[in-house]
């Protein structure tokens, strides 16, 4: 009792029959979570209104409260079944957002059968949860990666008969024994593990898209019938070539060289770097020769979307896109990106590769629909592409308001400027795992599925003081010739170790790319570049930190915008030694990425 009377946490109301003396330090939280649910929710066959009334638990293992159960004071069942409760105060009939977050010792969730709609609840923080069952309603949007992550002992999920779209998250918890997904417009691969391979068809039935083993249905998408021909030598490239050259300058002038070049067969050259600097933000001109450009006038070169839900104008072709007004977005060795806003409304990004006109037309297509069909929330979707001989063109969502984490990181270090805080960096750095961890589940096929983590291809926005991260450049390996990416580092992993030993590639490449966007993040340098604030040149962050920590383990290695926090200088510490542990030389000895995301949110849990 001794223990018990510490942990005491007095409570006020109006009730007589009940005092603080019989519930524990959490008590408060886990009330006041319940009674958000009961107050946004309305029932014709339920009156939680009346029955949620006093403490939850009113002896150690029992609940007056209707669906509730407790154990040790604490509420660890809520289960909910078949009242027809929808949600009132949410827009759309949807649940507060992350009330179940304080029900820490919760380990039986239920709302099956009422009329929720809207996301799926946030699970973050139920380490115990091991029944979730919200079948039967009208939810909405994806299955959150964080049901793969963050529910450690999850042994039965039950979601079918609800609206949820996107790809299957690839769960692979030994825990899991009852799964199914089915009745709803999922679409993509079911993934590849060893945990989904083992379900019925009947767990993933009545979803269109969907394809995999348990379904019987295979994945191997057939070459785009939309593409345009791959022999069509005269009229598709060099439309595409010389009706972009219309619209943004860059185009201009490459284009007109490739068109001299290949008719009078001239060598003269041109500097495409200086080229590329141009912003363009000039709309293309009416044009009365393009359709014959094009070849047949009724012919539009039909773009393959992968979102087939998209509203009716969000969708555009090749014809579209060269009209639009563009602007270069920036410039790296796989190719230079543009924000396009079409004429009818939407903008989108559109990348062009590099290093690929040796790529076979069968090759690009499979590899951008497999990309295409990936759907999370820290990385950015793919809408479509272009194909020809002469050029490759990826087309994403555009992500408004968004800026690189390396502008975050390194942007206009001056007086003024507000240094990004730590628990943001620890944020980002989470958001940058969760992703990462996505793609080596989604991607196992892949020898390193990213290949391109960096800072500049890491998007950050900023919405209600809440930083959302998305991976950009993903995926593309596959697609360039073996030696641009040992002998031109067109790709980040091209700095890994192994790279440079001719060893065999694997997901550890990425682990080490992820180390230094890491020690980026910690130390505030630019790997291989005069960093700010300094006259010193950092080949490789990762020996500069190891020399600075075998010479004596100190904060001499942390962004000077991070040295007043002395409170995180312990935090950042232990973050560095993970960074370390992750770009390592040798790759058998680099963590996998599940591993370092446990112990990114250990750090995280021990500074709240």
């Amino acid at each position: 009792m001794m223990m018990m009377s510490f942990l005491i946490n007095p409570i006020l109301t109006s009730s007589s029959s009940w005092t603080s003396e019989g519930f524990d330090e959490y008590y408060s939280e886990e009330r006041e979570a319940l009674l958000r649910l009961r107050d946004s929710v309305s029932s014709n066959s339920s009156n939680l209104h009346s029955n949620w009334t006093g403490p939850p638990c009113n002896n150690i293992n029992s609940s007056k409260w209707s669906g509730i159960a407790c154990s040790n004071w604490h509420v660890v069942h809520l289960v909910l079944e078949g009242t027809r409760l929808a949600a009132t105060i949410a827009p759309g009939g949807s649940l507060p957002p992350t009330f179940l977050q304080n029900i820490t010792f919760l380990s039986k969730l239920s709302f099956r059968n009422n009329t929720f709609s809207g996301s799926l609840p946030n699970l973050s923080n139920l380490v115990h949860l091991e029944y979730v069952d919200f079948s039967y309603n009208r939810f909405w949007g994806s299955i959150p990666f964080e049901y793969t992550t963050d529910l450690p002992k999850l042994e039965l999920l039950e979601l079918q008969e609800n609206s949820l779209d996107g790809s299957i998250p690839p769960f692979d918890q030994p825990t899991l024994r009852a799964f199914n997904v089915s009745h709803n417009h999922l679409d993509g691969p079911i993934p590849n593990t060893g945990v989904l391979q083992k379900f019925p068809k009947s767990s993933y039935d009545h979803n269109a898209n969907l394809c995999g083993s348990p379904l019987g249905i295979s994945c191997t998408p057939p070459p785009s019938p939309n593409s345009p021909p791959n022999d069509s030598k005269d009229d598709l490239p060099l439309a595409l070539i010389v009706a972009a050259a219309a619209a943004v300058p860059f185009f201009v002038i490459f284009v007109f060289l490739c068109y001299y070049k290949k008719v009078h067969g001239k060598d003269e050259a041109t500097s495409t770097d200086q080229a590329e600097q141009t912003v363009a933000q000039k709309k293309m001109p009416n044009d009365d020769h393009l359709d014959e450009r094009l070849g047949d006038p009724e012919k539009k070169v039909e773009l393959e979307f992968f979102d087939k839900d998209l509203p009716a104008a969000a969708f555009f072709d090749l014809d579209d896109l060269l009209r639009a007004s563009a602007e270069v977005l920036g410039r790296g060795k796989l190719g230079t990106s543009y924000k396009v806003t079409l004429e009818s409304g939407p903008v989108v990004v559109v990348k062009r590769l590099r290093s690929m006109n040796e790529l076979s037309k069968k090759e690009f297509v499979q590899q951008m629909q497999l990309l295409g069909k990936m759907r999370h929330e820290n990385l950015v979707q793919i809408l479509s592409f272009y194909y020809s001989k002469e050029e490759k063109l990826v087309i994403y969502k555009f992500v408004s308001g968004a800026t690189t984490l390396f502008e975050l990181l390194h942007g206009n270090r001056e007086v003024g400027r507000v240094a990004l805080a730590w628990a943001t960096r620890l944020s980002i750095i989470k958001s940058i795992a969760k992703g990462l961890i996505f793609l080596h589940q989604s991607l196992r096929s892949h020898k390193v599925p990213h290949a391109n983590l960096k800072s500049s291809n890491v998007l950050v926005v900023i919405r209600d003081e809440n930083y959302h991260v998305k991976l950009t450049d993903f995926g593309f390996l596959p697609l360039l010739p073996a030696r641009e990416c040992s002998q031109n580092s067109i790709l980040a992993i091209g700095k890994s170790p192994e790279l440079a030993q001719a060893k065999k590639l694997s997901q550890k490449a990425d682990v080490y790319c992820f180390g230094i966007v890491l020690l980026e993040v910690i130390t505030g340098r630019i790997p291989g570049k005069v960093s700010p604030g300094s006259d010193e040149t950092i080949d490789d962050l990762s020996d500069w930190v190891r020399m600075v920590v075998n010479n004596d383990w100190s904060t001499d290695i942390l962004d000077v915008e991070m040295l007043a926090a002395k409170d995180d200088h312990d935090d950042m510490l232990k973050l560095t030694n993970i960074a370390l542990e992750c770009t390592d030389i040798a790759p058998e000895n680099r963590p996998k990425m599940i591993q370092v995301l446990k112990s990114i949110q250990e750090i995280e849990s021990s500074s709240r």
